[in-house]
């Protein structure tokens, strides 16, 4: 062993059969696809695959490197390894002082097993290297310069990606080195390593990276889309933090107190208790933004606040259950009013059918007669045989429309309608 580490291992004279020309020892991997012209370095642990790498480091061959078909698997038979893999050659060998081991692998060629060999203390096989001859045809030069293109156009999106690696790719010839450069670069699925590597038509090889990278690419995109708004959105509410911070800081210097921002924050919380429908409460917040950015003294400041007092004052989500009992019905009905048969037995119909169809739009009825017949009071008695809250508004003297549907904002004093008024007292 050398000083820094590394160590030739040697064996014995005649230790173990010899290894035939046509075969190779096997390493089993579990996280790694190897493709020729790459250069990877592998921590091994098994004693068989230590006892491969010391051999074809001791002899100067290749060593067989396949990926294991189930990762899970500690020590995995033959049957558990792909049959196409990459045959390579030890460029670096170095035991730690912990005992561990480390090996340097460079790819050489691809290679399919053939048969697998027994007496050997490593894992052994009679395989068939697979020579690629170079394909210049058009369909292949175009599909090479598509490839730069996207392998260019990945790389934009990473990080700290060094600058010399695009000019890497751009100094291609062969495309069958092109494709397994770009594969071993690209993060994707050990399954789809896998199959670019068994797949031995260059440009098969290279449609389906094609599509790797495009799916790659496409996931990429959205992730830097969604990191820009994400960061635009964090921007946006730090530049608002700081914002408020200096305007309490130019508050305090001016001597004014903070009783504008309790107000709004109480504000802000009786429109959220309020349970608005989200298209109201969507409206809401937007005006509450506004008040919050306006000074007490502005004109519009007392005009929006009353605005939102009353948006967070109406009974968006109460409602009274109907009690809808026909005889409790008449009885009060009769202990309230003396006669009128025909209009008791109207509202008793009306009761009825509600309470057959609930989900049914009944008619809205309408008592009509001169002052002091009773029409307010059989309201209060259908209020009270149904259970309900009853609101009264009175129109006698009503000359002006904006008194029963409010005035417009803009108007100075402006408030609610008489029936939003009721609606809130009830």
């Amino acid at each position: 062993m050398s000083a820094n580490g590394e160590s030739t291992p040697s064996a014995p004279e005649g230790a173990g059969p010899a290894l035939p020309e046509d075969a190779l020892a096997i390493i089993a991997v579990r996280n790694m696809v190897l493709f020729p012209g790459f250069v990877a370095p592998v921590a091994i642990g098994r004693a068989d695959s230590i006892a491969a790498a010391q051999h074809a480091l001791r002899h100067d061959r290749l060593v067989g490197i396949l990926l294991q078909t189930d990762p899970a698997s500690e020590n995995p038979t033959t049957a558990q390894l792909h049959a196409t893999g990459t045959a390579a050659r030890v460029v670096r060998y170095v035991t730690a002082p912990d005992g561990s081991h480390h090996v340097v692998f460079r790819g050489e060629t691809r290679f399919r097993v053939i048969e697998f060999l027994e007496g050997f203390p490593f894992p052994a096989a009679r395989v068939e290297q697979i020579d690629e001859a170079e394909d210049e045809s058009p369909e292949t030069e175009a599909r090479m310069v598509k490839l730069k293109e996207r392998a260019a156009e990945l790389l934009g999106f990473i990080e700290g990606a060094s600058p010399d690696l695009g000019g890497t790719i751009q100094s291609f010839t062969s495309a069958s080195a092109l494709a397994d450069f770009i594969a071993s670069l690209v993060d994707m699925k050990l399954e789809d390593k896998q199959l670019l590597l068994a797949t031995l038509d260059v440009r098969e090889r290279m449609d389906r990276l094609l599509v790797f990278l495009g799916q790659r690419i496409e996931v990429m995109r959205l992730t830097h889309k969604i990191e820009q708004e994400t960061k635009g959105r964090i921007d946006e509410q730090q530049r608002e933090f700081l914002l408020r911070e200096q305007l309490k800081t130019i508050q305090q210097e001016l001597g004014e107190t903070e009783d504008e921002s309790v107000a709004v924050e109480e504000l802000g919380a009786a429109l959220e208790a309020a349970k608005m429908p989200e298209e109201v409460a969507k409206h809401a917040r937007k005006e509450l933004k506004r008040l919050a950015r306006m000074h007490e003294g502005a004109a519009e400041y007392s005009m929006l606040r009353t605005y939102l007092e009353w948006l967070s004052e109406l009974p968006w989500a109460l409602s009274t259950e109907d009690r809808l009992d026909i005889g409790d019905a008449r009885r009060i009905l009769d202990e309230d009013h003396c006669g009128l048969d025909k209009i008791k037995q109207r509202i008793l119909e009306h009761l009825a059918v509600h309470k057959l169809n609930p989900a049914g739009r009944s008619p809205i009825l309408c008592f009509v007669g001169p002052p002091g017949v009773g029409k307010t009071s059989l309201g209060q008695s259908i209020a009270r045989a149904t259970g309900r809250k009853f609101a009264r508004v009175s129109l006698g003297g009503v000359h002006d429309e904006a008194e029963i549907r409010g005035h417009r904002r803009t108007y100075i004093g402006a408030l609610p309608g008489n029936i939003v008024e009721a609606l809130r007292k009830a």
